[in-house]
């Protein structure tokens, strides 16, 4: 569908009518609903909807929809947020050596799979540069020492800006981010080469191999100030067996790492992933 849409993602404490209210805002301003979708959480009494419009029709001009909607938001206690289809997020791609999930991103990308645009590569090696000048990337080579890591990072921060990056994207960053990057630029996705929470940190294929597993994973989940801890966006697996090796778990593995990272990716820029208490809703 080519024609722009509009996109509430909402959350809020659960009460009657909430589904009613939400939908006559739009109806009443001649909205066309074309998506609608809504969970509660009655551990916590909260209350969850993405609701999706076509904006062709609609009275309220966009720039008038964010106000108009805070008054209906407000006595709800709600937090949310406004997207336009149309409005194609920035995208920076952080790498260091392995290459399979950055080529996989590239190519989705260029098959225009992902309503994004990735405009920049970051590396702390220079090895996948001549990845980025194939597609005409803008790539930065910033080396990340325990000396160095503070006044890198503060490099980082000035190229997302300098951008005007709305999200980033760790396809295999094997470096920890600090808790003052991520209070500065929150918005970030993860692949982490295990089934989370099993396994968490370095070398997660080696350690299911060790323990005999017979399924191993790969997740990818927004990152946060505890390493591999962070809200999961999206998680496969598949079978192995006695006969596998590290090496077999490893290769198996890659093809998980790009499949799982790329769903997270696209069901984050089509805004259906509402996160809370350290968890997500995905509404597919």
């Amino acid at each position: 569908m080519n024609e722009p849409t509009a996109t509430l993602l909402i959350s809020c404490p659960d009460s009657p009518g909430l589904v009613a209210k939400i939908a006559n805002f739009i109806y009443a301003n001649g909205g066309n609903i074309i998506h609608a979708d809504q969970h509660t959480d009655f551990a916590t009494s909260l209350f969850l909807i993405r609701i999706e419009w076509q904006l062709k029709g609609f009275n309220l001009p966009r720039e008038a929809i964010a106000t108009a909607f805070s008054a209906i938001a407000k006595p709800l206690q709600a937090t949310w947020q406004l997207h336009f289809s149309d409005s194609l997020p920035k995208i920076a791609i952080w790498v260091t050596k392995q290459d399979h999930c950055l080529w996989d991103l590239l190519w989705r990308h260029q098959a225009q799979e992902l309503p994004g645009k990735i405009v920049l590569i970051m590396s702390n090696h220079p090895h996948l540069e001549a990845i980025a000048k194939q597609f005409n990337l803008d790539f930065y080579h910033l080396p990340i020492t325990k000396e160095t890591k503070i006044e890198q990072e503060a490099k980082q921060l000035e190229l997302l800006q300098q951008y005007e990056i709305d999200l980033v994207v760790l396809a295999k960053y094997m470096q920890i981010l600090s808790p003052d990057l991520l209070n500065q630029f929150p918005n970030i996705i993860n692949i982490h080469h295990s089934f989370l929470p099993a396994f968490p940190g370095a070398k997660p294929y080696h350690r299911a191999h060790a323990r005999g597993v017979k399924i191993i994973g790969a997740t990818a989940h927004y990152v946060t100030k505890d390493l591999d801890e962070g809200p999961i966006i999206e998680q496969e697996v598949v079978r192995v067996n006695h006969r596998d090796t590290v090496k077999d778990l490893i290769r198996k593995g890659k093809d998980l790492e790009r499949l799982v990272l790329s769903r997270a990716v696209r069901l984050h820029l089509q805004n259906r992933v509402l996160v809370y208490d350290n968890k997500t809703v995905v509404f597919s």
